[in-house]
């Protein structure tokens, strides 16, 4: 069994000359398929025990015996055994669920932490928290602003424990102030609150009065990243932004995030367009991609080939990791190489639907991705992976690094 994941991912890619396996990259993927059972009469249709009879009997019968060190092996077995592109037949969840446990399993057996274990590059790289703490859209049952998430971005701290601190303290601010405005503070799936704000810029007005009122400077130790998640409000190739009566096309919103931009102090832009808007992304990109970082998400959905679309179009500057977008540790790792030899900004994420697993925390760490987005300081299922990136730090001691302001490419 190997001591690392080194052997096991060679490259990233596959062979040893560095050209990528047909199975990494051959299928231009839309996300991989989150497998239900559609029974209604048994958690109302949402039941996974279809993906875990595929788990029983599909799935160990192909791995038993298998060398459980060697991941790349044990994820091209999974795939062969699909043998669809977006995993629909056995279900990425669990696909997932099997390659994300060996490797945890492998950690566990040579006793070292599991970002040890997947490490992929030297030192030890803290990332910063992206805190989602406003929200609208769908997440706010659009009655709201029409953006989906406003987040916090403490990368002038001098280590994560102080940004963690920044952006809790930053949060409850915000949190007083919705009071003091009569606003309701119920919280989202990501712990964000969902005022039934008058516009969408009013989000970026309160957040940044709250980090001034919690004692810290907007634009130099506190920043505000968006994720508008535009597909959700893009119809007939317009954007209709419905808090402020408007449909704007791609190079009016365009227009629009230039002004938010110069207004506040934003630091990043997720998903500003649709993710079938290729040619809007290319000019958002030309537009504000040397003053911030373009992520893309949902046009992305981390395969490996959509993003090498991407750069090859210039359609963004960094890109969203979620390992179910893909469906198993290799693949993920291999869409961030491929980022990452462009240039790209790499951020890991969780899911609206999320568990108190800590896994992606251990991944910021072993990728050096510089940064997190886990949502707010709030609820416990976003809480545990900031308090285990807290035992992380406390264990490498001097050795951790905070990625700061560096983490951002712009």
């Amino acid at each position: 069994m190997s001591t690392s994941l080194s052997h096991s991912v060679l490259n990233l890619n596959g062979q040893e000359d560095g050209r990528a396996s047909p199975r990494l990259q051959s299928w231009v993927v839309d996300e991989a398929t989150e497998l239900r059972d559609n029974n209604h009469e048994r958690f109302m249709g949402m039941g996974v025990l279809t993906a875990v009879d595929h788990v029983n009997r599909t799935l160990a019968p192909s791995l038993i015996g298998m060398d459980a060190g060697d991941q790349r092996a044990i994820d091209l077995t999974m795939i062969d055994c699909d043998g669809t592109p977006n995993k629909s037949r056995i279900g990425a969840n669990a696909i997932l669920g099997v390659s994300m446990a060996t490797a945890r399993a492998v950690a566990l057996s040579q006793g070292i932490p599991l970002y040890e274990y997947l490490k992929i590059d030297a030192g030890y790289l803290m990332p910063v928290p992206m805190m989602n703490v406003l929200n609208g859209g769908v997440h706010a049952q659009w009655q709201g602003a029409d953006f989906q998430e406003y987040m916090i971005v403490p990368f002038g701290a001098p280590d994560f424990r102080t940004a963690l601190q920044w952006g809790a303290e930053t949060y409850h601010t915000l949190q007083i102030l919705l009071k003091k405005k009569e606003y309701p503070t119920a919280v989202g799936d990501e712990g964000g609150f969902a005022p039934k704000v008058a516009s969408n810029e009013e989000p970026l007005e309160l957040i940044t009065e709250s980090i001034e009122e919690a004692g810290y400077t907007p634009g130099r130790e506190i920043g505000i990243s968006l994720d508008p998640a535009s597909s959700g409000f893009f119809s007939d190739s317009k954007y209709e932004l419905k808090r402020e009566g408007r449909r704007l096309d791609s190079n009016e919103m365009i227009a629009y995030y230039r002004s938010l931009v110069e207004s506040y102090p934003i630091i990043s832009i997720e998903d500003g367009l649709a993710e079938d808007d290729w040619k809007g992304w290319v000019k958002l990109t030309n537009e504000l991609g040397e003053d911030i970082e373009i992520i893309g998400d949902d046009i992305f959905v981390t395969s490996r080939p959509l993003v090498q679309r991407g750069i090859e179009t210039g359609a963004a500057n960094s890109v969203l990791i979620k390992l179910n977008q893909i469906g198993t540790v290799t693949e993920t790792l291999s869409t961030i190489r491929s980022a990452r030899d462009a240039g790209w900004g790499i951020n890991i994420s969780h899911r609206s639907g999320e568990t108190s697993d800590s896994f992606i925390a251990d991944f910021s760490i072993a990728t050096s991705a510089g940064k997190l987005k886990t949502g707010a300081p709030c609820r416990g299922e976003r809480v545990e992976k900031y308090n285990q990136l807290l035992r992380i730090e406390e264990e490498l001691g001097s050795k951790a690094m905070y990625a700061g302001r560096k983490a951002f490419i712009r």
